[in-house]
């Protein structure tokens, strides 16, 4: 006996009834034999039923192509009820990637002419789901004549099918430009709603369709202006806000019209006044019209006041209880900072009290937009606040809070003596989060601050005689003392509260910090430096430094013990030059570049330098880059390292900072620039090493999109040597944030005329972007 086939309403019943998946494999097992076995018979009468029950079974993760040829069969029909479950399982079924769905063509054509509403409903529905390029174009006039039909039904659907052709096939824009004047006139808002979605989809993606919709800029502003102005509606209103949907649609529309145009941002910017004062913000529709207005203000030629009362409103927003919207006004006001930092000024305590926020991503872009605020006139009091936020702060964001100080610290400290404050505060609290460069950058700062010399020492005394778990802060004060050991025993600071030291405290102190745990063997290197240093400052007998440093001589660690070695046969060999040898240091400038404006992003190329770590991994990846130029790279050895100080192999051993003298400048080159992302490099080449070559390449973004996974890949003649440091990130914040910078070393021993290859691979407004280059006008300056 033959089981009858289920029908809908029992088959869902029986699947949610499986107590077991083992069970619901069964029964739909089942009930597609029967499907299958309907199908091979021809049934027309039933056809639909079953194919509605295969969608099910679809929608249940089940497989169900076979009924994709039964979708054709079921939208060729003359019926209503076979065309209606036909396209829905056409829309299910079948897609570009699939030739099937080319053969419903003629199908939908057919019923687009028919004048049946219904009908000319499921086709366009059907067509705006899955039509691929091929059939927008067959297509395209057929739903251009339904744009003007008198059914709203039918309009507003062939609207929103118009609108998926255009992402598919842009060049067929030109055909929907006539239609959109006209129903831009409508009154039904759906259909103005996709109207407005339609236009702004054509002149995203058409610079002649900008240039056209720029002539109804007064008719979308008279649109806006109605809806702003209109009383409460039962149909539209939301929240008491009228249309919201179509209000921000409008907003965005505007927005593109008056980018970079001053009649229309001048027509408009009254409209935008009146939706800014005139709407309410007590609920979230009010809020995304408010934030809609607030970005079209920004983003076209607006008066100045006008964008002060844009930030205001943002300031309202940071004050609301809404996460969502604080996060969106702080977002809002990162971007706009360049551009209008006076007015966004006006909120800086409301935004330092986001700080203290205990959602992460709030806090976060709090820190970021706090940082971005920090200019010479405040910087004491926004320091003061972010390092009281750096004590609390989660674990995630100290790395960025701290190398935020120090960068502001850098840039707009008033005196010396701040800045060493501020970094030293910075390296006591959270130590193990700052940059590699800090302390280089910190002890050439001590360094050429001779007047500060004795205050510093004291100071890092007493914070390594309290702390010595953070290592940054050891490292720099084992130098100072080192380097200054004899003014800390002088006592004769006026500047910090009486201090007596005694010798042996000082070298217990720094024993302590060579026996302890938690020193790394950098740390230790810088111990026993300063203990060979006081060797020659203190008063008393060395004999106490010479059985540590003799102790040392069998360490494990290589490089201590070839220390210890080296500076016990100073003590044996050559103390009659160890006084000369273990002078104090001379005072140290930074080191500037004064070309074309980078001096900032120059200098701390320069100063990072010798912190950045080698990739060389990435670097013999990078150079393999399909044969470019004459010839791969990939067996280029890194080129040597490049010597901190130009006095000689004892200095380098004994790890004293120096710096060279400034290097004669190079012009800065501009090699690539598109949509907003340029390129820069700034050439170095150090006096002690004439066939090295430091590039530093310096991405910024002036766009109004960030770019994300930003990679620089470079390539060299076989007969150069090439090694690519670490890049500083991989994202590229819109509207100028800060740069992304990565060195180059190029080794050029028979300096022959440098040529270099560039490929850049990012995301940039949602796309992916590739681009190889070569540079060829490097200056004669880089290779002679």
């Amino acid at each position: 006996m033959v089981v009858p086939s289920l029908k809908l309403q029992d088959l869902i019943e029986e699947i949610r009834g499986a107590k077991t998946q083992a069970q619901e494999r069964e029964v739909i097992q089942k009930e597609c034999a029967h499907i299958r076995a309907s199908f091979r018979d021809g049934d027309p009468l039933h056809r639909h039923r079953q194919l509605a029950k295969l969608l099910y079974v679809h929608m249940l993760g089940y497989p169900a192509h076979f009924g994709q040829m039964e979708c054709l069969k079921l939208i060729a029909s003359p019926r209503f009820t076979d065309k209606r479950v036909g396209y829905l399982g056409a829309m299910l079924l079948l897609d570009e990637r699939q030739d099937a769905h080319l053969l419903i063509t003629n199908s939908i054509k057919n019923d687009l002419s028919q004048g049946i509403q219904a009908v000319q409903g499921l086709a366009l529905c059907t067509l705006s789901t899955m039509g691929s390029a091929e059939m927008c174009r067959d297509l395209a006039t057929e739903v251009e004549k339904l744009l003007l039909q008198p059914s709203s039904y039918v309009r507003k659907k062939a609207v929103l099918t118009a609108v998926h052709m255009i992402r598919k096939v842009p060049e067929l824009s030109n055909i929907f430009l006539p239609p959109c004047a006209q129903l831009l006139h409508e009154r039904h808002h759906g259909i103005l709603l996709g109207t407005i979605t339609l236009i702004t989809e054509l002149c995203e993606r058409s610079p002649a369709a900008l240039k056209h919709f720029r002539k109804v800029v007064p008719q979308l502003v008279k649109i806006l202006r109605t809806l702003v102005t209109t009383g409460y509606s039962t149909e539209h209103s939301i929240s008491g806000v009228s249309d919201p949907f179509l209000q921000v649609r409008i907003l965005r529309l505007l927005r593109i019209l008056g980018r970079n145009h001053e009649e229309s941002s001048e027509t408009m910017n009254d409209l935008l006044a009146q939706v800014a004062t005139n709407t309410d913000t007590s609920r979230n529709a009010g809020s995304a019209v408010l934030f809609e207005t607030v970005l079209t203000i920004m983003d076209i030629r607006s008066a100045p006041g006008l964008r002060v009362l844009a930030v205001n409103i943002l300031g309202r927003f940071l004050l609301n209880n809404d996460k969502n919207i604080r996060y969106v006004a702080l977002t809002s006001l990162l971007r706009m900072v360049q551009s209008d930092h006076s007015a966004v000024q006006r909120h800086r305590p409301t935004v330092v009290e986001c700080l203290r926020e205990p959602d992460a991503s709030l806090s976060r872009r709090a820190l970021e937009l706090s940082l971005a605020l920090v200019n010479s006139s405040n910087v004491r009091a926004m320091t003061q606040e972010l390092q009281s936020f750096l004590e609390s702060c989660p674990p995630d964001l100290r790395a960025d809070c701290a190398s935020g100080i120090l960068l502001a610290a850098e840039r707009f400290a008033p005196t010396k003596r701040w800045h060493i404050d501020t970094i030293l505060r910075v390296l006591t609290t959270a130590g193990i989060y700052v940059r590699d460069d800090a302390v280089a950058n910190l002890t050439q700062l001590i360094g050429g601050a001779q007047e500060l010399h004795a205050y510093s020492v004291r100071r890092l005394y007493s914070a390594l005689a309290e702390d010595i778990s953070q290592q940054p802060l050891v490292q720099v004060a084992a130098w100072c003392i080192g380097e200054y050991g004899d003014l800390l025993l002088e006592g004769s600071c006026e500047e910090t509260e009486p201090l007596q030291v005694e010798e042996e405290e000082v070298l217990a102190l720094l024993e302590k910090v060579l026996q302890s745990h938690m020193s790394q063997p950098a740390t230790r290197g810088y111990a026993l430096t300063a203990l060979m240093k006081l060797s020659t400052r203190l008063r008393g007998d060395s004999n106490r430094i010479r059985q540590v440093v003799s102790i040392y001589g069998s360490c494990l660690d290589v490089e201590l013990q070839q220390r210890a070695v080296e500076d016990n046969t100073l003590f044996q060999k050559y103390d009659h030059m160890r006084a000369a040898i273990l002078e104090k240091m001379p005072l140290v400038e930074r080191g500037r570049s004064q070309v074309d404006g980078e001096a900032k992003e120059s200098k701390e190329a320069q100063l990072s330098e010798t912190a950045l770590v080698s990739t060389e991994p990435q670097a013999s990846k990078l150079l393999d880059l399909l044969d470019l130029l004459d010839g791969t790279s990939g067996d280029a050895q890194p080129p040597p390292p490049l010597d901190p100080s130009p006095g000689g192999a004892l200095v380098h051993l004994l790890n004293l900072p120096g710096a060279p003298p400034p290097p004669p400048s190079i012009p800065n080159l501009r090699v690539f620039e598109r949509e907003g992302l340029q390129l820069h490099l700034s050439f170095v080449r150090p006096p002690g090493t004439p066939a090295l070559l430091l590039i530093m390449v310096t991405a910024t973004n002036t766009s109004g999109a960030d770019v994300t996974h930003f990679i620089c890949q470079a390539a060299v003649p076989k007969s150069f040597q090439l090694q690519l440091q670490a890049p500083s990130g991989d994202t590229l914040p819109a509207q100028g944030g800060l740069p992304v910078t990565q060195l180059l070393r190029i080794l050029n021993p028979n300096k022959a005329p440098l040529r270099l290859k560039l490929r850049l691979t990012y995301n940039h407004f949602g796309q992916s972007v590739q681009e190889i280059f070569e540079v060829n006008n490097l200056p004669v300056e880089t290779w002679q």
